[in-house]
């Protein structure tokens, strides 16, 4: 059986509660869990208390026992110290195709050659 710490939905439409528990990877979102460890309650400012209550011991008992996180509660568990934080690997999608590269280091090579003209 495959365990993941992650959230589960509750609250009213447009207004998001979650709890943050283990369960089995194969249930439902909302469905049957093992244990509830804490809530996330993304209304409340960022500096609110109540915004996150997690149980830390809980947590790291059950990373022990083979337990995965779920991105979002692997960055909470991250910004609490127990684990390290995901390093993502940025995708190549946003940078420029090689043409335009090349044409972005003519424009460069072009301005520093007016820039050594100018200058002497």
């Amino acid at each position: 059986m495959s365990l993941r710490i992650r959230l589960s939905r509750g609250g009213t439409k447009k207004r998001p509660f979650y709890s943050i528990v283990v369960t089995d990877s194969h249930s439902p979102r909302d469905g049957r869990f093992i244990e509830k460890l804490g809530f996330y309650n993304p209304l409340l400012p960022k500096d609110h208390a109540d915004r996150l209550r997690l149980d830390l011991e809980k947590a790291q008992a059950w990373l022990k026992k083979g337990a995965k996180a779920s991105d979002r509660v692997h960055r909470f568990l991250a910004n609490a110290g127990i684990v390290k934080p995901l390093v993502k690997n940025s995708p190549q999608k946003s940078q420029p195709k090689k043409k335009a590269q090349e044409r972005a280091a003519a424009a460069a090579a072009k301005a520093a050659e007016a820039s050594e003209a100018s200058a002497s």
